[in-house]
């Protein structure tokens, strides 16, 4: 006879699987007319556009490219520095064992390193490294027994968990532009370098939608008609909602952005500006906590039970940890005295992860590339590294959390003093998510296939050995964790000792199955 049951509906966002690779994207480029010869490059940088991915069957298809500038020292008699930019476009497939077409996909890409050779005068080679980092998901509806109607004689083992149930998943594409003003005595002759980082992000949850706030920060090098190099920073919004049903402003939300185009290019000289153009993409991933009263196992000690039983994995104890870090060092490098600091890209890099019993240890450097010039205006870069360590205290059971660190570079300082060292003051937003993973068991299809085959009451004597409860002896021989419990007087069912003497009372035969 099936029983009948109390359920509830649970939405498991589970991981299928996670992989960090690493892309090559090589390529060459030949030097328009209008710009003059290269005699040695001064930098490169690049801003990753991922503008398409695919989740397909045990890989992920990824398209995009780089947008990549190239700073220079012209081969003329003047000398002069010149830039180049370019597109880098590349397309991959990156093995993925599990993934299905139709999963869920969350995916970071970062620029490791680009470099740029010279190969004669009117043409370089470029080659850049990208590591990528996947996450696959696939949603699951489950349904949990919460309780049995009924249920004389049955017995149940519950346990009181707090999960963090999937609402449910979404993306957008936000548009945002701006002419971005530099001074009025710069007329804009090209762009030398561009650095794009998001930053600032907030998130909003409303009744059905996600309001996504952040902001892109470009930081745009510049030469002047006048071979001047100046530089502008800025931060121009970014602002969109996502729909998702039913979500709350109770919920918990997670946001990833990626960029997914970008249009830099100066304006009219007499207009004094750079146009700006991103195409940000948002995919926000939406929990609500739930307190559920989980059957772990159950048993009857006068009737045979059935049921079916599986394992799932999900997520608790989700929460958001943000704070900001401090450094302040001084770095000596040589031969920096009677130079200007024009440009200071930062890029914090996380080397190892440590977890002990209460907390999550960092450790990692901040890597930083200084671009200089002499009164000649005559430029180089330096670079310097700056060792750092982030701790968060007071996490309960830290050996076992699983966490994301997100790094945001929110304020820098750079000053050249006497003896070639640079007084360096950096402001890191460390935004740390963190969640357990827990096991679960879930039975359904509960029910009973006849009486136990029954006893005379009588007792046994056990003696408690190494990794038992109550639950398991009662279950092992057919009788009730209350009946133990008041047979021998225990105050405290949840302790009980190794080598302890337990009378247990029987009521049906040994030696048959159990569930």
């Amino acid at each position: 006879m099936v029983l009948e049951t109390v359920n509830e509906n649970l939405c498991v966002n589970k991981l299928i699987a996670a992989k960090k690779d690493i892309i090559m994207v090589e390529g060459d480029m030949i030097v328009p007319d209008s710009k003059p010869d290269i005699l040695n490059t001064i930098c490169t940088s690049g801003v990753v556009c991922i503008y398409k991915k695919e989740v397909l069957d045990e890989k992920v298809r990824i398209d995009g490219n780089i947008n990549t500038y190239i700073m220079y020292l012209a081969d003329d008699t003047q000398d002069k520095v010149r830039g180049i930019n370019t597109s880098l476009d590349f397309s991959e497939s990156i093995a993925v064992p599990n993934s299905k077409e139709g999963m869920e996909s969350v995916m970071q890409a970062t620029l490791k390193s680009i470099e740029c050779k010279v190969i004669n005068g009117r043409k370089v080679g470029i080659k850049a490294t990208l590591e990528v980092d996947i996450k696959i998901y696939a949603k699951e509806e489950v349904e949990i027994v919460n309780n049995i109607q009924n249920a004389e004689g049955i017995q149940m083992l519950k346990e009181d968990l707090r999960v963090n149930s999937l609402v449910g998943m979404g993306e957008n594409k936000i548009y945002t532009k701006d002419n971005i003003s530099i001074d009025n005595i710069d007329n804009l002759a090209e762009i030398l370098k561009t650095d794009i980082a998001i930053v600032d992000k907030d998130v909003k949850v409303s009744y059905n939608k996600i309001l996504a706030k952040a902001e892109a920060r470009a930081k745009i090098m510049y030469l002047t008609e006048d071979n001047r190099v100046n530089s502008i920073d800025t931060k121009i919004p970014i602002v969109g909602f996502i729909d998702i049903p039913n979500v709350t402003e109770e919920n918990i939300c997670d946001l990833d952005y990626e960029i997914k185009n970008m249009i830099i290019k100066p304006n009219a000289p007499e207009e004094h500006s750079i146009y700006v153009e991103f195409e940000i993409g948002v995919v926000a991933i939406v929990y609500e906590e739930k307190q559920i009263n989980l059957i772990q196992d159950l048993y009857s000690p006068c009737e045979n039970l059935e049921f079916n039983k599986k394992k799932i994995t999900t997520i608790t104890n989700k929460q958001n940890r943000k704070e900001i870090k401090q450094i302040r060092e001084k770095v000596e490098i040589e031969g920096i005295e009677n130079k200007n600091i024009i440009d200071v890209d930062v890029c914090p890099v996380i080397e190892k992860q440590e977890n002990s019993s209460s907390r999550i240890l960092y450790t990692g450097n901040l890597e930083i590339n200084f671009v200089l010039s002499n009164q000649d205006l005559q430029m180089e870069v330096r670079n310097a590294k700056i060792p750092f360590e982030y701790t968060i205290d007071g996490v309960e059971d830290a050996e076992n959390v699983n966490s994301r660190l997100e790094m945001e570079v929110a304020n820098q300082d750079f000053i050249v003093q006497d003896g070639g060292v640079i007084s360096s003051n950096v402001d890191l937003v460390m935004n740390n998510d963190m969640y357990r993973s827990t096991n679960m068991n879930i039975m359904n299809e509960i029910q009973t296939n006849g009486e136990r085959e029954a006893e005379d009451y009588s007792l046994i004597l056990y003696i408690v050995k190494k990794g038992d409860t109550l639950w398991k002896i009662a279950k092992k021989y057919g009788s009730t964790i209350d009946d133990i419990v008041r047979t021998n007087g225990i105050e405290d069912p949840n302790r009980i000792n190794i080598g302890q003497k337990l009378f247990i009372p029987r009521y049906v035969k040994t030696g048959i199955a159990y569930a």
